[in-house]
């Protein structure tokens, strides 16, 4: 008769590590599930954000950044209305080779925000993705939408 408690115990045993293993296998499965609030394409910020690091970056040292350039002619020519529009035929021929479907291009600092160069209709943009990198005085923003 001993022995048949036994086998309860046994069986006991193994049903409470079975339950013990399904709770944490459900606990597990919860916790892995992505939440929405986090979720969000970055496709496109990382795209900004790149493509301002190229406009910013120089291959080797005796290269000159592209940001480096209009800044260099527009402080050369006091920023005149004439090297505000060199610097915008540069920058939509710039841009325009990245093949960026909507995109403005803009100094904040000492052009007080002027659109240098852009493309599609920026009013009725959503999901905008924005970059600035700073050369000198001058501040550049690049900003793409959908």
């Amino acid at each position: 008769m001993l022995d048949d408690k036994g086998y309860f115990y046994i069986i006991d045993a193994i049903l409470a590590v079975m339950l013990l293993l399904v709770v944490f296998l459900v606990v597990n499965a919860v916790i892995s599930i992505p939440s929405p609030d986090y979720s969000y394409d970055s496709r496109d910020i990382t795209k900004t954000q790149d493509t301002m690091e190229i406009l910013s970056g120089k291959v080797n040292f005796t290269d000159q950044t592209f940001l480096s350039k209009i800044s260099g002619i527009l402080k050369d020519n006091e920023n005149s209305k004439e090297s505000i529009r060199e610097v915008s035929k540069l920058c939509k021929d710039e841009l325009g080779s990245f093949n960026i479907e909507n995109y403005r291009f803009s100094e904040n600092n000492v052009l007080k925000g002027k659109v240098l160069a852009s493309s599609g209709d920026y009013s009725k943009a959503s999901d905008i993705s924005v970059a600035t990198r700073n050369y000198g005085d001058y501040s550049y923003s690049l900003s793409t939408w959908q």
